[in-house]
């Protein structure tokens, strides 16, 4: 497979399989093979936002009235988002992108790319205004033996997937020598491995920011850090509709919807999908009791977002599939309002309007639309 920057044949890309197919050419959206990655790219760019749009000045003086243990547990959770999110601004283009068939997959990688820097961005943003010096914060990351050790889990796909990626289109089918060693290359093995890390992409942005944004929200319901846990909302808005691409990737694979080789691979990779959601839940259930070691916020402790991760894992394996005995019951229901955008029904002139979408046009208008108007 060789990559090139524009793909000079001719081809019907409504017959090519998501993945390993012919490289996109001409960037075109009037015919698509599945009109649902283009309503995704719409929904996306209706979210639009930037940081700047949220007031955090009164996030300023509450931070510095958290009690210790609070500081710790808002600062670590950011810390822990703004590595995660680094990782999403640019590996799906770097690990997905040289592989996908479709134009409008092409463009929704792109589009959700793009809204991960945006969430980078916001990252710095809050910290700038809560800190006199938010380097003390960011060059504490890498060295944070908590936060790397789940870091770790959601890297070691995308590299998997890009290594052997590399090797297939550098070299090619067969068997190389690489440093020294034999390496066999096919790609049956990187339609595998490209599988995996769609599904610990799924697991990164379907539960691993969650106790995050429940430590977030809990603050914002005891009326301090408003400010950042609107700009949270935009992001857990945004990460829920990167969720659904991950879903309906995985979805059309395992049932047989496109590349049919894909289909057989879920099934066979099927336990070690669901052993990396377990090891998720874990991760984080440890994350949380590492956040309220030293206290809790009120309202909210260790066990109960134990019980909210676990409610959080179960229902993203239903969504794709999986079978589990997770408790089906929110025990942190409240975060709904939060998580949910349509039911941030607020006056504009008591707070930011969370909800809104710009850029949103409904085409759906036939000769029958007007018909009840009188000029």
């Amino acid at each position: 497979m060789t990559i090139k920057a524009f793909n000079a044949k001719e081809v019907d890309f409504t017959k090519q399989f998501m993945f390993f197919g012919e490289q996109p050419n001409v960037a075109r959206y009037d015919i698509q093979r599945y009109p649902i990655f283009e309503k995704l790219i719409e929904k996306q760019l209706g979210f639009f936002w930037r940081p700047e749009e949220f007031d955090v000045n009164k996030d300023n003086i509450d931070f510095k009235r958290l009690s210790e243990h609070e500081k710790h547990i808002f600062m670590e959770n950011l810390k822990y988002q703004t590595l995660l999110d680094s990782v999403q601004g640019r590996a799906p283009n770097l690990a997905l992108l040289p592989y996908v068939s479709l134009p409008e997959l092409e463009t929704l990688i792109e589009t959700w790319s793009f809204s991960e820097t945006i969430h980078s961005r916001s990252y710095t943003y809050i910290l700038r205004n809560i800190l006199s010096n938010p380097a003390v914060a960011f060059d504490n990351i890498i060295n944070n033996r908590d936060i790397m050790t789940r870091a770790n889990a959601v890297t070691r796909y995308y590299d998997d997937l890009m290594e052997y990626g590399t090797l297939y289109t550098v070299l090619g089918v067969g068997t190389h020598t690489v440093n020294g060693k034999k390496v066999t290359i096919d790609l049956t093995e990187l339609k595998r491995k490209l599988l995996l890390c769609m599904a610990s992409i799924n697991i990164l942005e379907g539960v691993r920011f969650y106790v995050s944004f429940a430590c977030s929200f809990a603050f914002a319901e005891n009326d301090v850090m408003e400010g950042n846990a609107k700009i949270i909302a935009s992001i857990a808005r945004d990460e829920n509709l990167h969720l659904a691409i991950t879903q309906n990737i995985i979805k059309k694979w395992s049932l047989g919807e496109d590349d049919p080789e894909m289909k057989t691979l879920f099934e066979s990779e099927l336990p070690v999908i669901e052993a990396m959601y377990h090891e998720a839940v874990e991760q984080e259930k440890e994350w949380s009791k590492y956040l309220f070691k030293d206290g809790s916020i009120m309202g909210l402790n260790d066990r109960i977002l134990i019980e909210y991760v676990e409610y959080i894992a179960g229902k993203r394996m239903r969504a794709i599939g999986i079978k589990n005995e997770y408790s089906k019951k929110n025990p942190l229901s409240w975060t709904e309002k939060y998580l949910v955008s349509s039911d941030n029904q607020v006056a504009p002139q008591e707070t930011e309007i969370t909800s809104y979408i710009i850029g949103e046009v409904n085409h759906d208008i036939g000769e029958k639309t007007f018909a009840n108007i009188k000029f």
